[in-house]
């Protein structure tokens, strides 16, 4: 058993987040850490702000695929949240899947999910355990931020952000570096402007 968990949130359109998967989970071949998945939302964040348009009825799509994660995760447990997130994620980002469901079909499919959950889209019936995900992962950074949110133990922060996703020792010194940070007291922030958009490799 891994001496620590890397929590991670994430919503499931986002390509930053899958970036900082991709990093986490590399981080977990070479640091004594077991990554575990959450659920955030952009819909939820989004949810009374005022928006561009066409960026608003993205956050209204976005909810789809996430509730079909979060039924996946209430009705077959939390250990199926990793592959499933993979599956949608590899289709929608490097896929370059624009249709989120058709990526949600495939992807339950794949990991040997039945379809029935693609129903869940079209419901709230789990839009509580969904919300009290985001919440607890939103708690830990403040509102101001989005996806994704990582945390081991009582230190967390959003991001980071990385493109393309370090790997191997790299992935490893980037998770000493950004956990060494944010761990000292009052700290908060460290940015540069973004050059590229996200790699997929």
């Amino acid at each position: 058993m891994a001496a620590s968990t890397l929590d991670f949130w994430f919503d499931p359109i986002c390509p930053w987040a899958w970036m900082t998967s991709r990093w986490a989970l590399e981080v977990e071949k070479v640091r004594d850490v077991e990554v575990v998945f959450h659920q955030m939302s952009l819909s939820v964040l989004n949810e009374g702000r005022e928006l561009p348009e066409d960026y608003r009825q993205s956050m209204d799509k976005a909810i789809e695929p996430a509730r079909v994660v979060t039924a996946a995760r209430v009705e077959h447990g939390e250990g199926v949240v990793r592959d499933l997130y993979t599956a949608i994620g590899t289709r929608i980002h490097p896929g370059e899947e624009k249709d989120w469901m058709k990526a949600c079909a495939e992807a339950l499919a794949e990991v040997g999910l039945p379809s029935s959950l693609l129903e869940a889209a079209e419901s709230d019936a789990y839009d509580d355990q969904l919300r009290a995900s985001h919440q607890e992962g939103i708690s830990k950074v403040g509102e101001d931020v989005g996806t994704p949110v990582v945390a081991v133990g009582d230190v967390a922060f959003f991001g980071p952000v990385v493109s393309p996703a370090p790997k191997g020792e790299d992935a490893g010194r980037l998770f000493d570096g950004v956990f060494a940070a944010a761990s000292i007291p009052g700290f908060y922030e460290l940015k540069r402007t973004r050059t590229t958009g996200p790699i997929f490799d």
